[in-house]
């Protein structure tokens, strides 16, 4: 019985002393592939049958071992494309008998093979990087089957040879060759090869993108449109935003090698959504800066709404605050597509943008809106279902609203002033209806200006009086008369010279009631400055209006009624005389006493409710938080005037040829074109980091 092997003998080391030592012989090859010392082979020694210099016999790469690939590879750049040149290369069997010619090498001589065997072209870099054969038709005809066709061969840019090769930065051939060269400088670390090329590609990825975001921010700024019609290749107009790219890229080369038609067709950043996410990110931008603005603050909103071009309803929103170094700021926030204009639905779109970006309602101290019945209604209006939620936020109606619907109202009390009113839009229409009319009268003024006015050399009045007797039809010419009549009366004379010295007063307060920084205690001491005004207007106004409009009847050849004669009222049959009344006593009581009374009770009823309200905030200043009390009284609204710039500004943006805009398109389009002054401050790496933070993107 055999003595029983224990563990250790199955590892006992093996006396090699005395044993045969066998030498492995080196295959000889007839292929150099030593590499450099610094980075030896760790693959196999290749066999000397398994280089084949010909393209047409040569087995493909894809059909060796995973790991002889590479040394393959090699093998084959160190030899370089197998160029044949002493040989006789034999005539096809076409009609017009063609061969390969040798001189096809010089053009192509990094990447061009002839095969003797099968008399026909292959491209070394291709086969050395190529994937299994993918059954496409023509995808390896210079790989394995070999191209032969030498009737195409010279036919110019339509060469097979020069097609292959690809105009794209990123075609099959150059990716090929690329592939080549980098695995000739095979001793450098590969972690090095792959951080410089995305090092490189980072960078033109970034210059590409900052072109496109400067471009975007400028067609923003500007109200422009950033697509075209046509953006092909082929059109001569790529619209804004490419045709700004491509003007930008003249001024630097080096923009010019990246953008565009230089860029890979993955990474352009040219396309419709990523101008949309530009925007949209500086939007966002410019509304997380004024959210940072207010702060804690109190703040008051304002509020309209009106149609934009494809008639959608759009509501504007806009944020009036005082900021912490104390000055008044109205910023454009948001406009908000609403499907009707109920008050509850306005509340629910509001409550839900100022929830977006943590604006709380509690902290709502003001709300500005017109005297639409949605909006100032005291059950079930607007600024009725935020007073439920905030007892605090004060509605104002707009004081430019008011001021507007009491010039109105108190000029269609007074029936002269509402007739100058109609006959004034008759003559109006009369004029500017037809370009030569037009035309006419703004000649007709250039020569009086000339002129100097005074020299009486301008006949009043010359323009319709040419159109009632040159008139194109009766009717015409029926009307011009009936307006020349008007125009040239003392009556007409007299309410056009009142109308413009009550105008002239009120219009100093309708402009500074416009203004983003007006206040509502300013606001009412000028209200109060004006109604002074008009009543001094009517105490000791009427003998230098009087003598005005003679002055001027007298200069333009106007017959002026004796003003101690009796007034005859009415016309024909129903006309009536009073001895007590002179034509002076109607246009001095009946017109200007009256006019002027009519509208200073219009400012008085107007705005007295808002002054009775102001008086209690004023018993407020005894209290010890003087800077709060200032804080919450400069915060009320004046006005909704930034709204209506607001649609001004939506009426540039959304127009007839751009009625198919998005709704948060526009929104973002309006923020970044009305806040342009937040927009600018942005900076352009601040701009780009948030791009690439949005979502994964290629080498980012």
């Amino acid at each position: 019985m055999s003595k029983r092997k224990t563990i250790e003998a199955f590892f006992k080391k093996k006396d090699v002393s005395n044993s045969e030592i066998r030498t492995p012989v080196a295959v000889e090859t007839n292929v150099n592939t030593s590499m450099p010392d610094e980075h030896p082979s760790k693959c196999p020694k290749l066999q000397s049958e398994e280089i084949d210099r010909d393209p047409g016999t040569r087995k493909q790469i894809c059909e060796f071992p995973i790991n002889k690939q590479d040394e393959i590879r090699r093998a084959y750049l160190i030899n370089g494309p197998y160029q044949p040149k002493d040989i006789v290369y034999p005539y096809n069997n076409d009609t017009h008998r063609r061969r390969f010619q040798h001189l096809w090498y010089i053009s192509h001589e990094d990447w061009l093979e002839y095969s003797p065997s099968t008399d026909a072209l292959y491209c070394l870099p291709c086969y050395l990087f190529s994937k299994k054969p993918t059954g496409r038709p023509g995808s390896d005809v210079l790989i394995s089957t070999g191209f032969n066709n030498w009737k195409k061969v010279k036919d110019g840019m339509n060469c097979p040879l020069i097609r292959h090769e690809g105009k794209e930065p990123n075609s099959p051939h150059k990716i090929a060759v690329k592939c080549c060269e980098d695995l000739q400088n095979y001793s450098r670390h590969i972690d090095k090869l792959i951080e410089k090329q995305t090092s490189k590609e980072l960078e033109n990825n970034r210059l590409r993108l900052k072109t496109s975001i400067e471009c975007a921010r400028w067609l923003a700024f500007q109200a422009c449109a950033f697509r075209g019609h046509d953006e092909s290749l082929d059109s001569k107009n790529r619209g804004n935003f490419i045709e700004l790219i491509k003007f930008t890229s003249t001024f630097n080369d080096k923009v010019a090698s990246v953008v565009l038609e230089n860029a890979p067709g993955n990474a352009k950043y040219t396309s419709p959504t990523i101008q949309k996410e530009i925007l949209h990110i500086l939007a966002n931008n410019v509304r997380n800066a004024i959210r940072e603005e207010i702060g804690d603050a109190k703040f008051c909103i304002l509020v309209d709404e009106a149609r934009d071009e494809s008639k959608r309803e759009q509501m504007a929103i806009i944020l009036r605050f005082v900021d912490k170094e104390g000055f008044i700021k109205e910023r454009f926030f948001h406009v908000v597509h609403v499907r009707d204009t109920t008050a509850l639905t306005l509340k629910n779109e509001i409550c839900a943008v100022l929830s977006r970006y943590n604006l709380h309602i509690e902290n709502i101290r003001g709300q500005g809106y017109d005297g639409a019945s949605n909006m100032r209604g005291e059950w079930n209006g607007l600024q009725a279902l935020f007073l439920k939620d905030c007892p605090y936020a004060y509605y104002v109606h707009c004081m430019a609203h008011r001021l507007q619907l009491a010039l109105v109202t108190a000029s269609r009390e007074v029936k002269d002033v509402h007739q100058f009113f109609d006959h004034l839009v008759n003559i109006i229409n009369i004029v500017v209806g037809s370009s030569k009319r037009s035309d006419e009268l703004q000649h007709a003024q250039a020569e009086q200006v000339e002129n100097m006015i005074a020299s009486n050399e301008i006949e009043t009045g010359r323009v319709i009086n040419t159109i009632s007797e040159e008139g194109a039809n009766f009717k015409q010419r029926g009307d011009a008369e009936g307006a020349y009549q008007v125009l040239t009366s003392f009556e007409f004379i007299l309410i056009l010279h009142l109308m413009k010295e009550i105008m002239g007063i009120t219009n100093v307060l309708c402009q500074a009631l416009q203004q983003q920084s007006q206040d509502l205690l300013n606001a009412m001491h000028l209200v109060s400055t004006t109604k002074s005004l008009i009543q001094e207007l009517r105490d000791d106004g009427w003998e230098p209006l009087l003598a005005s409009v003679i002055s001027f009847c007298e200069q333009h050849e106007i017959d002026i009624p004796d003003m101690n004669a009796r007034y005859t009222k009415g016309r024909g049959r129903y006309r009536r005389q009073d001895d007590d009344l002179t034509m002076e006593h109607h246009f001095r009581i009946g017109i200007f006493t009256v006019a002027i009374d009519f509208q200073l009770q219009e400012l008085k009823s107007r705005f007295c409710e808002l002054t009775t309200e102001l008086v209690i905030l004023r018993k407020s200043k005894i209290y010890f938080l003087i800077d709060r009390l200032i804080r919450l009284v400069l915060t009320l609204p004046v006005s909704t005037a930034t709204t209506e710039r607001a649609f001004s500004a939506m009426k540039l943006l959304k127009t007839r040829l751009r009625n198919r805009m998005e709704d948060e398109l526009l929104a973002d389009n309006m923020i970044v074109y009305i806040e342009k002054e937040i927009a600018g401050n942005f900076t352009i790496e601040m701009i780009m980091d948030e791009f690439y933070s949005m979502k994964n993107r290629r080498q980012t």
